[in-house]
């Protein structure tokens, strides 16, 4: 089996509707696909029947902004009950958080003599329940101020960078337990791929999974070979899940094409075993997290 674990549609920041994104994974020869929109579950009925249209398995999770000791750690939800209300009270605080810094951003980019509206920004989330920096960014190529969304955070919107607005993102601790009562199952995504520091390291993993977290996203475009092979090892030392993903945006995120990185079956076995021991635990707290959907 080919499976990859992390995706993006329009539902957030991707550039392909739900379907659309399904339909490009078959194409692309994936046998098992994960939809994981940032902090929303929206993409999800979409994706459902594209799946069952094209033959391809799917789960179902979204990537939630976190925050841990000071930085932020983007975390892979999959399986959890999307209407589990603590879960749904925490989400809506985060995309509340993603909406609110945007007028500071623009404000910010018209100081710096920049000329992109709230309109701009609107028209290119199209109605995204995730409206964020990525959507500031094709706001900013579609007026012609960037060539493409790296040179907008690049240039403007990263952190450090002259229109840079933080945000709330939410405990990841929290989260994580969160996710497991919703009857999910947790993995860190790409760890250390954006700053290239070696954190979390092993001891922050090992309290993370003292409070429930499944697996680390190891193979991944952001990870050097070096980094790769460190966290694999963390990974056997702490005996979490392994995981592989592309990251795919579509046109969004150059060269993070549909199973440029995969799961090996064993672990995704493993992992959809611990989503099916939570979700035994959540159905008797009265909660009612998805299955995967089969061909």
């Amino acid at each position: 089996m080919r499976i990859d674990l992390h995706t993006h549609s329009r539902a957030s920041d991707g550039t392909q509707r739900p379907g659309d994104l399904v339909r490009a994974a078959a194409a692309a020869g994936l046998d098992a696909l994960a939809i994981t929109d940032h902090d929303t579950a929206d993409g999800w009925a979409q994706a459902e029947r594209a799946a069952t249209e094209v033959g391809i398995e799917l789960v179902r999770g979204m990537e939630v902004s976190t925050r841990h000791r000071g930085r932020g750690v983007h975390l892979l939800a999959y399986l959890p009950d999307p209407t589990y209300p603590p879960l749904v009270e925490q989400l809506g605080r985060v995309l509340e958080g993603r909406q609110a810094r945007v007028p500071d951003m623009l404000e910010r980019l018209h100081a710096l003599g920049i000329e992109v509206s709230d309109a701009d920004v609107a028209r290119a989330a199209d109605g995204t329940a995730a409206t964020g920096r990525p959507h500031v960014a094709d706001a900013l190529v579609a007026v012609g101020a960037v060539r493409d969304r790296t040179e907008a955070f690049d240039r403007y919107l990263g952190a450090g960078r002259p229109a840079y607005v933080d945000r709330y993102a939410a405990p990841l601790a929290e989260t994580i337990r969160l996710v497991t009562e919703a009857g999910g199952v947790t993995v860190v995504a790409h760890p250390w791929g954006r700053s290239q520091r070696e954190w979390p390291g092993e001891p922050e993993l090992a309290e993370l999974q003292a409070a429930g977290l499944s697996g680390i996203e190891v193979d991944h475009e952001d990870h050097t070979p070096s980094s790769r092979d460190k966290l694999r090892a963390i990974a056997r030392n702490l005996d979490l899940v392994v995981t592989g993903s592309s990251d795919h945006h579509g046109t969004g995120k150059i060269d993070h094409e549909l199973g440029c990185n995969t799961t090996a079956p064993e672990q995704y076995d493993r992992l959809l075993a611990e989503a099916a021991a939570a979700a035994v635990t959540a159905r008797a707290a009265g909660r009612t997290p998805p299955g995967v959907v089969r061909p």
